[in-house]
């Protein structure tokens, strides 16, 4: 594994804006006003709610379609995101792009049909068999894009052929990440492999991000001192 080319990991931020900005903000004093003034004993009796809340300020970060269905303006993230990997297949890349909602992964390929940018797609509804073909077929051929769900995606893929990593939206634990990470980055790889992470400037996401950035610093106070 040390023979392996590095990898060069970077944090993207994309401002939201408009009705998506309004929509957020919302949705956060909505979340504060259920935790003012309860006691330890309600917020335990309330933690499934909470996370529940969570999901949607998340999930309002990558695009507010996912949260309502008649929302037709911008997502900051999804404009990022679809330059990110316009840019990424004129430079003659290929690229693994990882998110936890499936819904998520739906409205990029939207856009990528839209643009014409040929695609594959997996997640924990596929098939084993059909891995297997996915796998081979974006391995040998021209597909420039491959979309995996995180939790479909995290063990038993030998995706080397791609060089660049997207991952759109973070998860609080850092190694569920790095295991997809790692579909392209293992034996194989001759490539240095660029791993971006979008997060929506301001939000929920940076919190996230500071978790894992903890986590990670934890993992290597205990591992690395031998």
């Amino acid at each position: 594994l040390k023979d392996l080319p590095a990898t060069f990991e970077e944090a993207v931020y994309a401002g939201m804006e408009g009705e998506q900005k309004q929509l957020y903000r919302a949705h956060v004093q909505r979340l504060k006003l259920m935790l003012e003034g309860q006691s330890e004993e309600e917020f335990a009796t309330q933690k499934i709610q909470m996370l529940s809340e969570l999901t949607r300020l998340r999930q309002l970060c990558c695009d507010p379609a996912l949260v309502y269905e008649d929302y037709h303006g911008e997502s900051a993230k999804l404009v990022m995101c679809m330059e990110l990997m316009q840019n990424a297949i004129e430079g003659g890349h290929k690229i693994l792009l990882f998110s936890q909602f499936t819904t998520m992964l739906s409205a990029i390929q939207q856009q990528m049909q839209k643009m014409h940018i040929p695609f594959l797609s997996l997640t924990g509804a596929t098939k084993k068999e059909r891995r297997t073909e996915l796998v081979e077929q974006f391995q040998t051929g021209d597909v420039p894009v491959f979309c995996i769900s995180l939790k479909a995606g995290g063990t038993g893929l030998n995706l080397t052929a791609a060089d660049i990593v997207i991952h759109y939206d973070p998860w609080w634990n850092l190694a569920v990440q790095n295991q997809a990470t790692d579909r392209a980055h293992r034996i194989g790889q001759d490539k240095k492999v660029t791993v971006y992470q979008l997060i929506a400037k301001g939000s929920v996401e940076e919190k996230i991000q500071k978790v894992q950035e903890s986590k990670k610093e934890l993992l290597e106070q205990v591992i690395g001192s031998g």
